[in-house]
């Protein structure tokens, strides 16, 4: 096992997230650890892409997407839901992938009791592969929290590593749950795999 280095998101950022699935996002929080490999992400890619929360310029809000590659930037989305992205490429130039599912790996009756904790009806009863469909859900499930925004994935609280995990095919898909910037097939996800959230498309 080995944590991502920096160079690794410092580069083009659909090919990050191309090579962001199958490693596994770990995540430390005193002695509880979960852990899960990427199964769906998502890129967002400059302030000419109206999805992307840099389409408006530099703002407080957005400010981590400028910052070095590398980090996490995390935002409440709806006022309900915190969502995990990476900012990738060189500081200045603003994009992230949003990492929409995981096929949890490690601490999954933690991640059920955290589900279960937000009064979620028949969260008990929820299957391993559902835990983190979804990026809210996600996040709920590995206990990433708005404090996390701007943390660094190159630490050791909140990181992904390669753990040698084969992808066997990737699809490539518009972008969901949004309203602009669907023209672009910018979300790919692992062919088959059963914790994706959305449509599945098949590999062409």
């Amino acid at each position: 096992m080995s944590r991502l280095p920096r160079w690794f998101y410092s580069r083009a950022t659909l090919e990050v997230a191309r090579d962001l699935l199958g490693k596994v996002l770990v995540h430390r929080k005193g002695a509880f650890v979960t852990a899960g490999a990427i199964a769906e992400v998502e890129a967002y890619i400059g302030e000419s892409d109206p999805a992307c929360h840099a389409a408006p310029g530099p703002t407080e809000r957005n400010a981590p997407l400028y910052g070095h590659p590398g980090h996490a930037y995390v935002y409440l989305n709806y006022g309900i839901h915190c969502l995990v992205n990476v900012v990738t490429e060189e500081q200045g130039a603003p994009a992230a992938v949003l990492i929409r599912a995981l096929e949890p790996l490690e601490g999954v009756e933690i991640m059920r009791r955290r589900r279960a904790a937000k009064r979620v009806p028949g969260a008990a009863g929820i299957p391993d592969e559902a835990l983190c469909r979804g990026p809210g859900n996600l996040a709920r499930a590995m206990g990433i929290v708005l404090r996390q925004n701007r943390e660094d994935l190159c630490g050791t609280r909140l990181y992904i590593e390669d753990r040698g995990r084969l992808v066997s095919a990737v699809v490539w898909t518009p972008r969901i749950g949004i309203s602009v910037g669907t023209e672009h097939h910018w979300r790919a996800h692992i062919a088959g795999s059963r914790a994706v959230s959305g449509r599945q498309a098949s590999p062409s």
